[in-house]
């Protein structure tokens, strides 16, 4: 019974790929989730949840996605007015002339990681230096998937090993380890797995350069529509030191959006009233209602350059709400099995069958990776099998580092793998391109788990447990 819900899920997820293809996240998955938190909700009843409590469920989980759906919008306010304000085009303009193509996806990976290890934010590295960096790959004519999975792999690696990051804390809290033990231990799984994704993006770097006329002519085009200047790199100088200094994310990208508006409004007056296209209205006017839509609808570029206006084109809260319909579906399909405990029955099914680290790592990553499908967001995937499998490890005699370390390789890492997990939907929609796109290139999230679970079987880095640990298990073994 408790898998109903799920198989009818698999089985509309599929129908809606088959009949709509890359268009199915534009509404048919959202309606499949739906059905499915209904048939879910039913399910329930039979066990003797009542409506009201599987409602309160949806509501909940749909609560725990409000602070990420949050930051979403705001993203879409930032790229707006970045675009608007010159500072996404000057990301280009000077981009294309450091950046080689034939290494552009190793530095980029490389590029986005160092970032993330400073602000221990993916989210913020991606909606950032990743539009910047798409931008760069379409002018050099790259794959913009393969590009996508450079950011991601680099914006995660970072992500990882920063002890500013929400989910390494989490991690190391639902594991109940030292936060710089965790870290160090993580280096086991962390290091190999993005130097063999670095190598990788090299060797499928583009040889062949983009002809120098070729930038020349982007070059100029971007300084016909705006007035390009090093300065114009200080909203995104400023974002990173916010996020540095720790300040929340949903204001940090405000404030860094509001700035965008006011470098447009110093710098790039003539964009922004050509965007408000009201010549009836006064000049302070004009310029407000230029800023006030690229907030919310985004920037329209009119270079007369296909490729450009294409490009540029993009941004506004308005841009992120079909991402943001995805996630609440998404998320109140997660709140409803954990209401009815389809989803702790689930989790507690992997438990069963347990012989060997190999096969206890094994099930920890499946079930973080199937908890992140399943719930939508990366925080319930690290904190539920994080508080599952607690005294798990330490009956097979190994230390809570190695659940913390396999909680992060799996649960952290695949979630952007997940096209309605929030993670997933996010980073679709900032670097405008679908998951399932990116998905193969995403070489470091898809090793790190792999490797996690070789080290397992090999038992490679499988630190023993301490004599604290073992003291601290229950009297009994859990059922």
């Amino acid at each position: 019974m408790a898998l109903t819900p799920i198989i009818f899920l698999v089985l509309l997820l599929g129908c809606s790929v088959f009949l709509f293809g890359a268009d199915s996240s534009y509404g048919a998955n959202q309606i499949a989730l739906v059905l499915a938190t209904c048939v879910a909700a039913l399910a329930g009843r039979r066990a003797g949840i009542s409506w009201l409590e599987a409602q309160q469920g949806i509501v909940h989980g749909i609560g725990v996605g409000l602070g990420p759906i949050l930051i979403l919008l705001a993203v879409g306010m930032l790229i707006g007015t970045w675009i608007l304000s010159g500072t996404v085009p000057a990301m280009i303009y000077y981009g294309v002339q450091v950046l080689n193509p034939a290494i552009f996806y190793a530095a980029s990976a490389a590029i986005c990681a160092i970032v993330a290890v400073s602000i221990g934010s993916s989210w913020t590295v991606a909606g950032t230096l990743g539009i910047g960096l798409m931008g760069i790959a379409a002018s050099f004519e790259l794959s913009p998937a393969i590009t996508a999975g450079a950011i991601i792999s680099g914006a995660y690696f970072g992500d990882k090993l920063s002890p500013l990051s929400d989910t390494t804390n989490l991690a190391a809290a639902a594991a109940g380890v030292d936060l710089f033990e965790h870290i160090r231990h993580m280096l086991w799984t962390t290091v190999p797995s993005f130097t063999i994704a670095l190598v990788l993006f090299a060797l499928i770097g583009s040889a062949q350069a983009i002809a120098p006329e070729e930038i020349a002519a982007l070059q100029a085009s971007l300084q016909e529509e705006f007035r390009i200047g090093p300065h114009l790199l200080l909203p995104l100088g400023l974002m990173l030191v916010l996020v540095f200094r720790r300040v929340p994310a949903y204001p940090a990208i405000v404030i860094s959006a509001l700035t965008g508006a006011l470098f447009a409004v110093l710098f790039q007056p003539q964009a922004v009233i050509r965007l408000a296209a009201s010549p009836d209205s006064g000049y302070g006017f004009a310029l407000l209602r230029g800023i006030w839509i690229s907030l919310f609808d985004g920037y329209i570029s009119a270079s007369g350059n296909p490729f450009l206006d294409d490009l540029l084109s993009k941004g506004g809260m308005s841009s992120m709400l079909n991402t943001v319909w995805l996630i609440i579906c998404a998320l109140g399909f997660g709140g409803v099995l954990e209401r009815t405990g389809i989803l702790h029955y689930l989790l507690w099914l992997t438990l069963k069958g347990v012989d060997s680290t190999g096969s206890l790592v094994s099930r920890t990553v499946l079930t973080c990776i199937g908890t992140n499908a399943l719930a939508a967001d990366q925080f319930i995937a690290i904190a539920l099998p994080g508080r599952m499998y607690r005294d798990a490890y330490v009956h097979r005699g190994l230390s809570r580092l190695n659940l913390s370390r396999t909680l992060e390789d799996s649960a952290t890492l695949t979630s952007p793998l997940v096209p309605w997990n929030t993670c997933g939907a996010y980073m679709a929609a900032t670097l405008g391109i679908a998951t399932y796109q990116y998905l193969p290139f995403v070489f470091f999230n898809l090793l790190c788990p792999v490797i996690a679970v070789c080290y397992g079987y090999l038992n490679v880095a499988q630190k023993p447990a301490a004599k604290g640990e073992i003291e601290q298990l229950p009297a009994t073994e859990p059922a």
